[in-house]
């Protein structure tokens, strides 16, 4: 019987090459994202290259009752969700905190922090009837040390990896793992949303160097969650070749 998996934040990027990932390992997937149309193709795509099964749910997770009623209305076959990825997330903005929009702000504690918890919680007692599960939670570098004009953006990874901390620990007799992942650069459209479609300021974050590619994460989210099941990895800090922390960088 093929396992399954629920990714937030699908439609692009980091979430993409998840689903992708594990689709490839006859994983069947949920996937969700507010682009309607997007998940709709990806999950075309999906159950077509690798004939597996595929649940596209359009919702907002920063919206409360839209995340807990997609969820609490899986029908019995979607519930025995062995794997969930909470990876919707975002930057906006990278200003000083004195001029940083509060607009922006919310954004990023809302999706960020908020998001994570809704759909969390939500998953949550389908695993604990299970008395197994496993929870990745996509954190940052940004999570470890805080950068300039990063505030509120370190601020809601911080509270990932503290909430993961937390999971990690309150989850523990039911048998729940809980991981966090922090990337530092990857190449996606992270830097084209922070910079709010600015795509020269975007491609100037990855200019000099090679940064983690969507494929990279995805092997390393695949490769937690396929270890032994006494076995668990509870924070991992990954970067390109490049890239010693949020600090150093070497651009040639």
């Amino acid at each position: 019987m093929n396992k399954t998996i629920l990714v937030t934040g699908a439609t692009s990027g980091l979430g993409k090459a998840i689903a992708e990932k594990f689709a490839a390992a006859n994983y069947n997937c949920i996937i969700t994202g507010r682009r309607k149309q997007r998940l709709e193709e990806l999950a075309a795509t999906l159950s077509s290259n690798h004939n597996i099964k595929v649940l596209p749910l359009a919702f907002d997770v920063t919206k409360k009752e839209e995340a807990f009623n997609a969820i609490n209305n899986l029908s019995e076959e979607w519930r025995n969700i062995d794997v969930l990825v909470n990876n919707a997330g975002l930057a906006a903005g990278r200003d000083p905190f004195d001029e940083a929009s509060l607009d922006d702000w919310e954004t990023m504690i809302d999706t960020n922090i908020k998001g994570l918890l809704y759909t969390s919680k939500a998953v949550i007692p389908f695993m604990k009837k299970n008395k197994k599960g496993h929870i990745i939670n996509i954190g940052s570098t940004a999570a470890k040390e805080v950068y300039k004009d990063g505030n509120v953006y370190c601020a809601t990874k911080f509270a990932v990896n503290a909430i993961s901390q937390a999971q990690r620990i309150d989850l523990l007799p039911h048998r729940i793992k809980v991981t966090c992942i922090n990337p530092g650069a990857v190449d996606t459209e992270f830097s084209i949303v922070r910079f709010k479609g600015d795509t020269q300021k975007a491609d100037a974050v990855y200019e000099g160097y090679e940064p983690l590619h969507a494929e990279d994460v995805a092997d390393t989210v695949f490769y937690c969650a396929t270890l032994p099941a006494h076995v668990c990895i509870n924070d991992l800090v990954m970067t390109c070749l490049s890239q010693a922390s949020s600090f150093y960088t070497y651009k040639e």
